[in-house]
């Protein structure tokens, strides 16, 4: 196991290279963040010339997906609170992507890792966390992430002295994370004229902290959350707040708009943006996309940045793709 000296150096974030400086690191954790904007430029329905769409692309993360930043950040003031010592076991709850980043950072710093996650996220998501080295737990599917969380609680009541549990939906380095690097990511790739951001609820991370930064930039630039329309859905990973347990990072008031997506919609976004973008993402992105064109629709100009919390290649063996060859 490094030490705490060298675990700190390792999980320290990278500045973005100068251009044409090759990349050389000592840890692959130093290279969670700093992803790119994609414009879309043929998945637009009507939307006015004058509104650019983009899409921030989180699967470019070394972990796979944007959880790698809160995941990092977690584990970081962990280590510098010592609450994070030798000899603990990292546990949370987790709907596959903050899982991942986890087993990840935990095999970098030499901690073992133990997932409480609902039995029915997809089958990619469970091998991935195994190859990483970190033990799976399995709630019931029934239950959701909602279910993951109580399992967890009670897991962690049973010895809480064996775990050191990041707690991703109370514990506010989750937001910060994106607060510190998020959103000036997005700001300074749009060149301060971002108008709008998109993003989709599930813990709620992303669009608290990211959102928080660009309002101290330009208090007029509208945060808009997509979640599923119904309790009963099919978008992994997401959130429908009215029937889980709110996250208490989550704070409503700081939004200016939340839309309900429909499952099919999102789906079917999906299967455009693998045709038309040349983009293979999951539900979540489809989701969020269809909230942004959403907002698009009822503008003359502005600049929207929505937020694809993955690539799709986690998804290929879930419902999205059962049945994909008869979609028209």
């Amino acid at each position: 196991m490094p030490s705490p000296a060298e675990q700190a150096d390792l999980a320290k974030p990278l500045a973005a290279p100068d251009a044409g400086t090759p990349l050389a690191v000592p840890s692959i954790l130093q290279l969670i963040g700093n992803t790119p904007l994609v414009e879309l430029r043929h998945v637009r329905n009507d939307v006015a010339p004058g509104v650019r769409i983009f899409a921030k692309l989180e699967g470019f993360n070394p972990g796979g997906s944007v959880k790698d930043r809160p995941a990092r950040k977690m584990i970081e003031d962990g280590l510098a609170c010592g609450a994070l010592v030798p000899g603990k076991v990292i546990l949370d709850s987790t709907s596959g992507n903050t899982g991942i980043a986890l087993a990840m950072i935990g095999a970098v710093l030499g901690y073992a890792v133990e997932l409480v996650m609902p039995g029915n996220v997809s089958e990619e998501r469970k091998r991935v966390v195994v190859a990483f080295g970190a033990t799976p737990i399995y709630s019931d599917p029934l239950e959701g992430s909602d279910g993951a969380i109580v399992l967890c609680r009670e897991i962690l009541a049973q010895n809480p002295d064996r775990y050191f549990k990041p707690d991703q939906y109370f514990n506010e380095a989750n937001p910060q994370a994106h607060f510190d690097t998020t959103g000036p990511e997005i700001w300074d790739q749009t060149n301060g004229t971002v108008t709008h951001f998109v993003a989709g609820l599930g813990t709620s991370g992303t669009i608290m902290g990211a959102g928080r930064y660009l309002k101290t930039r330009n208090p007029d630039i509208q945060i808009v959350a997509a979640e599923p329309d119904d309790a009963f859905h099919g978008l992994e990973g997401l959130k429908h707040m009215a029937s889980s347990i709110v996250p208490g990072i989550y704070h409503e008031d700081e939004l200016d708009q939340k839309l309900g997506i429909a499952t099919d919609d999102a789906y079917n976004m999906v299967y455009r943006l693998g045709r038309e973008e040349g983009l293979l993402v999951g539900q979540s992105c489809g989701a969020a996309l269809v909230a942004a064109l959403q907002i698009a629709s009822g503008l003359t100009e502005g600049m929207i940045v929505v937020l694809f919390p993955d690539f799709g290649d986690r998804y290929l063996s879930t419902n999205l793709w059962l049945g994909w060859r008869n979609v028209g």
